[in-house]
């Protein structure tokens, strides 16, 4: 049996977020080893003059403790 744990990140990107949630596991995968999935929440932007200016997303992080 795994023994897996879940963290919450918010993350954020100018471009996507799709590069929101891919910024939010790279920074995740520097501290953590045996990332298994992610599970991507709450999709919002920030607006600046009328555009969209940021695209943020809340990304809980599964990874493996042990077996």
């Amino acid at each position: 049996m795994a023994i897996l744990k879940v963290i919450e990140i918010l993350s954020n990107s100018t471009n996507s977020w799709e590069e929101a949630t891919q910024n939010a596991v790279a920074e995740a995968n520097k501290t953590l080893q045996n990332i298994v999935s992610v599970n991507v929440s709450n999709f919002s932007t920030t607006v600046k003059n009328g555009k969209v200016h940021e695209y943020r997303v809340n990304v809980k992080i599964t990874f493996s403790v042990g077996k």
